[in-house]
């Protein structure tokens, strides 16, 4: 592989560590089409980010939960019914066709996008907000076991089928199901994306789908910035991150749907 080739996996793990740590997920999805672009096989290229995607995930949790975002209780039940989850997905991939799902995919994080930007703009007629963003008063329904295990096992499913952390779902789903409050949402999201990613890398690692090489040097380059992605989401107002946030989901599914 050229230098140039090199050179450009680690901007894009870069990038990638950065987005990851400042919207809570690992990023392996968006990674894959990226390094495919490069040059990188594409089994390689759907693979090889995983095991980048623990560490540089548990470095922004870290920030989150020092900064006090964590819910212990919603990473209990998310990795409690995600990991099943997950490795059921990843064994069905032998008889399911994935190019339907992506699309299916793609979809609902375009309308999970715009559903963020529109309540968003709702919540903000209706009352002030504390330093989570949550509505005072709060206009938040309970998060029941109920939801949680749905939430739980739908992205685990998912993150095995489509082999990745299931972040890209995690947060939006947190929003629009839990009504977690946008930096609690991300919290939990990078604690749940690292577990899950865990035994994805083991199964890809067993059937030679990982390139250490390219994940060594995405890792390297991913690792710090998803840190400093996380301090700076932590210090934007939850209004705005919350719409930034949404406006990228809408962007990144639209976008994928018309050139896929």
């Amino acid at each position: 592989m050229a230098a140039v080739q090199w050179f450009l996996i680690a901007l894009i793990g870069a990038g990638v560590g950065f987005l990851g740590g400042m919207f809570g997920k690992g990023g392996s999805a968006i990674a894959t089409p990226l390094l495919a672009a490069v040059g990188v096989s594409p089994i390689l290229a759907v693979a090889s980010p995983l095991p980048a995607t623990i560490p540089g995930t548990l470095v922004a949790y870290r920030r989150y939960r020092g900064s006090g975002f964590s819910d212990p209780r919603v990473i209990r039940w998310s990795v409690g019914f995600g990991l099943p989850a997950t490795i059921v997905g990843a064994l069905v991939t032998h008889w399911v066709g994935g190019g339907f799902l992506v699309r299916l995919t793609d979809v609902i994080v375009a309308l999970l996008g715009l559903r963020i930007v529109l309540e968003h703009r709702g919540r903000g007629r209706r009352g002030r907000r504390d330093r989570d963003g949550a509505v005072v008063p709060s206009d938040r329904s309970t998060v029941t076991a109920v939801r949680l295990a749905a939430v739980a096992a739908m992205v685990g499913f998912l993150a095995g089928l489509l082999a990745n952390a299931g972040g890209f779902l995690l947060v939006p789903l947190y929003l629009a199901v839990l009504k977690l409050p946008i930096k609690r949402a991300l919290a939990n999201s990078l604690a749940v994306a690292s577990m899950l990613a865990v035994p994805g890398t083991f199964v890809h690692a067993s059937l030679g789908h990982i390139d250490w090489a390219v994940a060594g040097v995405f890792g390297l380059a991913s690792i710090p910035l998803s840190g400093i992605g996380a301090r700076t989401a932590l210090a934007m107002q939850p209004e705005r991150l919350e719409l930034i946030y949404g406006l990228g989901l809408l962007v990144l599914g639209s976008s994928l749907l018309f050139v896929g």
